[in-house]
């Protein structure tokens, strides 16, 4: 099983593309999200209560929810087992949770990172927010949610760029621009 992660908000252009070399989309704030409103969810308040304060979700309940997607995945489809996961790891917890978990099922191949300006985010935020419907996207629960990111997520970035696995791309340009970028890595990341 190959892993692709990358952490952005969703661009449904660039996940529909990629979608050509073979990867399935794996969103954990999708993913997380349908947990929450899912009638009986052992897990729903927990999660609404983690994603409203803009902190990260424990990683049992993240990793169980990935890992339960890849294997319906794979059980539909055993060709399918490339698979691009939007928004994981997020903190040290959600990296050692997932070497543990999927060591020796799972390679990742490389992270695909979107580098944006804190403030050119929270405008795409809010403005998503408009019609989004997320608890989240609102600009107390985005500026906890840089805060967080930059104290817990950004290390792991790093880290995976120590590891030459970080392919950056700069987000702040339009759309147009960014997906050419994605096009260059995927036609020579494949």
């Amino acid at each position: 099983m190959q892993v692709l992660e990358i952490n952005t908000m969703e661009c449904m252009k660039v996940i529909s593309f990629v979608m050509k070399y073979g990867y399935t989309h794996l969103s954990a704030g999708d993913l997380l999200r349908d947990e929450r409103k899912r009638p009986g969810s052992q897990y729903g308040e927990l999660i609404e209560n983690y994603i409203k304060e803009g902190e990260i979700v424990p990683v049992e309940i993240t990793i169980s929810l990935l890992k339960r997607a890849m294997d319906q995945t794979m059980a539909a489809n055993s060709q399918k087992n490339k698979f691009l996961i939007d928004g994981f790891p997020r903190n040290e917890d959600n990296l050692q949770g997932w070497n543990k978990t999927m060591d020796g099922k799972a390679d990742v191949s490389f992270v695909l990172f979107f580098d944006c300006d804190n403030e050119i985010c929270i405008g795409r935020c809010l403005e998503r927010g408009k019609s989004s419907g997320r608890s989240d996207d609102n600009r107390e629960s985005l500026e906890k949610r840089i805060h967080t990111y930059l104290q817990s997520t950004r290390p792991i970035i790093d880290l995976y760029e120590r590891m030459g696995k970080v392919r950056r791309v700069d987000a702040s340009k339009s759309v147009d621009e960014v997906f050419e970028k994605v096009v260059q890595i995927f036609d020579k990341e494949g």
